[in-house]
């Protein structure tokens, strides 16, 4: 393979994790009972919408964000990596990662007429850390190109969650809520070892005399 597909297979993969669509699904029958398949897909498109917004967003603005906020790229990488641990750890454990969104805003979410930019695509789909990482890969990229890597794998989680939305009955199904949780603990296990990089390099970014 070559090296620039490895490169938005790695950051595609991480991201597609940390948004996890698949874990999505319960949530968004939920709130729409009453759709019909033509109302879920346009509910669906733009979620999917406002999820590339979002990602594209911070991949292009991350990097100056974190300089205007006086921030070191180590410090936010460490406490950014801590943060998808926790995410990591809950899924593990099949439970709802802490910083999506809380059982108060979706009892909130039930009422409104229109759930898919809030809550489905902020902050169920890109919370804080989805965002968090999103900012590192930004910030940490050496070139254009890996910045170019990271829109396209933003674009390209979009379209999955897209399709994850639109197929959401079928999957529910096909997978159950025992499927769903088995797929959520192994995205939780290669979000740890994600984690665990960012956590590392944030380490050695603070502490350069550790490389030696």
């Amino acid at each position: 393979m070559h090296a620039m597909d490895l490169e938005i297979a790695k950051i595609f993969i991480a991201l597609l994790v940390l948004v996890n669509p698949l874990g999505a699904i319960p949530i968004f029958i939920s709130l729409t009972p009453t759709a019909d398949q033509a109302e879920r897909k346009k509910i669906a498109k733009t979620t999917a919408l406002a999820v590339a917004i979002v990602l594209v967003l911070f991949a292009l603005v991350g990097d100056t964000l974190l300089r205007f906020l006086g921030i070191s790229i180590g410090s936010f990488q460490v406490g950014g990596g801590l943060l998808v641990m926790l995410i990591a750890i809950a899924l593990m454990n099949a439970k709802p990662a802490p910083t999506k969104t809380t059982k108060v805003e979706r009892e909130e979410a039930e009422a409104k007429t229109n759930i898919a930019v809030v809550p489905m695509a902020i902050p169920l789909l890109t919370g804080p850390g989805t965002i968090s990482t999103v900012i590192i890969y930004a910030s940490t990229a050496h070139s254009w190109k890996q910045v170019v890597f990271l829109i396209v794998s933003s674009l390209l989680v979009a379209i999955t969650c897209y399709g994850a939305l639109v197929l959401a009955s079928p999957l529910s199904r096909l997978l159950g809520q025992t499927g769903i949780n088995i797929v959520n603990r192994v995205m939780g296990m290669l979000l740890a070892a994600v984690s665990v990089e960012i956590i590392v390099d944030g380490v050695y970014r603070l502490f350069p005399q550790l490389v030696r």
